[in-house]
């Protein structure tokens, strides 16, 4: 667990300007911390340096928007997260092993050979499908208490479990549980994915002890899904690259987060709405 709020602060403001050229500067304004200080704690928190995990946000994101963003040329997004053609092309395929071209001509086989989708090739939607499960909304800023975890996904579960032991006496009839991913598996490292466990509770509580944030609200494509946990992949694969890209919406600079509306574990089943957010 990243457990330390100025570490979570540096991440958040990482992850908000992860398309400009950050310094180190900055980071230390925002910590109020010394650089020495700053430097050896993120590292103790994330298991990387600042500049190593900005480096690798910046390549992972980037490839990212190649799989979902067709439209758009390899150039035009190495430029947008502050890299040159010949510099994103030398610094893609040193983290990523592959060139950018490559990679956007491979990404939908990787996608959906990828362990997280169980090999399960029927859950693999068309546009038409994914559409009758799809709406698109406007949804409100949420206040939560939140832990933040770098690893697999495949933790989710137990991680859940101790949270919402350790926030029930924060939940509410208004309370919503939210998860906040931040990397596609099928790019990231697994066991190096960054996620949010969230509870929303009332912005007045009394809350000393707990790393909050406000999950900012607005435009939403919704996927409304109800099935098993391990359909969930293929739900988000699906929805990013057979949906998004004909549907003539764009994703913008937010992250996505789950809604859990229920769980039932006896039954293996859960009801979920997925949002991605959109211009």
């Amino acid at each position: 667990m990243i457990s330390n709020p100025i570490i979570n602060q540096i991440i958040d403001y990482i992850l908000a300007h992860i398309e400009d050229d950050i310094s180190l500067d900055e980071i230390t304004k925002v910590s109020g911390y010394s650089k020495y200080y700053l430097l050896h704690m993120f590292k103790s928190q994330t298991g990387e340096g600042i500049y190593e995990f900005i480096k690798r946000l910046k390549l992972e994101q980037s490839a990212f928007r190649l799989k979902v963003e067709k439209d758009k040329s390899i150039t035009e997004i190495g430029e947008e997260y502050g890299y040159s053609a010949s510099n994103y092309s030398s610094a893609f395929k040193q983290h990523h092993n592959t060139t950018p071209v490559k990679f956007r001509k491979d990404i939908m086989n990787k996608t959906f050979s990828h362990p997280f989708f169980h090999m399960e090739a029927e859950l693999i939607e068309s546009f038409e499908e994914c559409s009758k499960k799809i709406s698109i909304a406007h949804l409100p800023d949420y206040f939560v208490i939140f832990e933040r975890r770098k690893g697999n996904y495949h933790d989710l579960g137990m991680d859940w479990s101790s949270f919402i032991e350790k926030t029930k006496k924060y939940f509410s009839e208004d309370s919503v549980y939210i998860e906040r991913t931040f990397d596609d598996p099928s790019i990231t490292n697994p066991d190096e994915c960054l996620y949010d466990i969230c509870l929303s509770v009332d912005k007045n509580l009394n809350l000393p002890n707990e790393n909050t944030c406000v999950i900012p609200g607005g435009k939403f494509a919704i996927y409304h899904f109800e099935g098993s946990p391990k359909q969930i992949y293929g739900a988000y694969q699906s929805m990013f690259t057979i949906w998004l890209p004909k549907s003539g919406c764009q994703i913008d600079e937010r992250y996505s987060y789950d809604i859990y509306r229920k769980v039932d574990c006896d039954q293996n089943f859960m009801i979920i709405d997925i949002c991605i957010p959109v211009k």
